[in-house]
């Protein structure tokens, strides 16, 4: 018996493109005080995600914005189902108090990640305000979390995937749904 797995790419580098401009553009609306703007990256992918947003933000507004990175291991609620990882280094090295955080990852799935991101943030000061970016939504949620700015939404079952590629971290952009 042969398995097919099929591969379908949601956004090329150039949609991948637009859509960092995009999600770069609502921030810079959303957010009252441009310099006290902070995005962090949730590891893996959500880090140099943060590095392009805030990039880009720099070159529409002209303003640099602070970027940090953030591992959640020890947060998560579901250490026992998924094993023990090797943590990655979370980099915050300035204080989270009274700043505007955007917490950004690649997808958002069941929302535990970002449940364990928004525990993981309260160890580094007390922000005036948290919200949330992510590349891709695809539903299925298990806690009451939305995101405050998404790249795009894709519906998708539970058995899917959805693989974001991003070319500092992985060589190319491009993102793809992969299906059993």
């Amino acid at each position: 018996m042969s398995l097919s797995v099929t591969v379908v790419e949601i956004l090329s580098a150039q949609e991948l493109r637009r859509t960092i401009n995009r999600l770069a553009s609502q921030i810079v609306e959303k957010t009252r005080d441009l310099s006290e703007l902070v995005l962090i990256g949730i590891y893996s992918r959500g880090v140099p995600l943060a590095e392009l947003l805030a990039r880009q933000i720099e070159v529409l507004e002209g303003v640099p914005v602070a970027v940090g990175a953030l591992d959640i291991t020890f947060y998560r609620d579901d250490l026992d189902q998924i094993g023990l990882r090797t943590p990655a280094k979370t980099d915050i090295p300035f204080d989270l108090t009274g700043k505007t955080v955007v917490l950004v990852d690649d997808v958002i799935f069941k929302g535990r990640t970002i449940r364990a991101a928004l525990n993981a943030v309260n160890e580094y000061g007390r922000p005036e305000l948290i919200r949330l970016a992510v590349l891709i939504d695809r539903g299925h949620r298990e806690v009451p979390i939305h995101p405050d700015f998404v790249g795009k939404q894709v519906p998708t079952s539970q058995k899917e995937i959805v693989k974001v590629h991003l070319q500092n971290w992985d060589g190319r952009d491009a993102v793809e749904l992969i299906e059993d």
